[in-house]
């Protein structure tokens, strides 16, 4: 079945993306879009996945929970998880290896956390615009021991991409997909990458954003099971 999606959408959670972009509004415009699938996938951190994915029940939108993982070498990576469970084990997993300091007071006022009616039910303190520890082979191999997909986010961007960062995509990188950012010529990425699936995101910190650019991916069912086994299948 063909679906269109767009997997790289950040919350008011990121201390980046601007406030009204709230688990309703997020839906919602993803529903007024026509989209079939979106993935919240917040700098760091998936504490506002469950709010969007409890507001898309019974609408036929399927939510995915991620988060845009940064890595030691500032990489950025867009990894998405088969249900929330497996989302929040990665999230301990990044907490833990991000640096042990708190945010400034400006920063999370920024970074916070929704239910369901978008009511603010916390901030996080975390530093959420730094790097993990981790390498981007080991936040890789993290995401597939927990079902999920690691597609490194961005890679025409000259800051924050594997590109930017490493200067080329390393063969032992267990990824399958790559993503380019909504600005760039995505069939040159696509002839220069041959053996990679090529996807193609907002990386939506604006609700105005959402659905600007989709991905048509064929799946054998409409979910986020389905989605990631497409994203890990290499192409034929």
């Amino acid at each position: 079945m063909l679906i269109t999606c767009d997997l790289h959408i950040h919350s008011a959670l990121s201390p980046c993306a601007l406030n009204d972009m709230t688990p309703n509004n997020i839906v919602n415009m993803a529903l007024l879009e026509e989209l079939t699938a979106i993935a919240i996938t917040d700098h760091n951190s998936c504490e506002n996945a469950e709010a969007a994915m409890k507001v898309a029940m019974g609408t036929g939108l399927v939510v995915i929970p991620g988060m845009e993982v940064q890595t030691r070498e500032d990489v950025h990576v867009v990894t998405l998880f088969p249900g929330i469970e497996e989302a929040k084990a990665m999230q301990k997993h990044i907490y833990d290896t991000l640096p042990p300091i708190k945010a400034p007071k400006k920063q999370m006022e920024k970074q916070l956390i929704m239910d369901e009616e978008d009511e603010v039910i916390g901030q996080c303190d975390k530093l959420l615009n730094m790097g993990s520890s981790l390498s981007v082979e080991e936040v890789a191999e993290l995401t597939l021991s927990l079902g999920g997909v690691a597609v490194p986010a961005h890679i025409d961007r000259k800051s924050m991409s594997l590109l930017a960062s490493l200067g080329f995509v390393p063969k032992s990188l267990p990824v399958k997909t790559l993503e380019v950012s909504m600005y760039a010529d995505k069939e040159e990425f696509e002839l220069q990458y041959p053996n990679y699936r090529i996807i193609s995101d907002t990386d939506s910190h604006e609700l105005g954003l959402i659905g600007m650019v989709r991905n048509e991916l064929d799946v054998e069912t409409v979910s986020a099971h389905g989605i990631i086994k497409v994203l890990n299948t290499a192409i034929a």
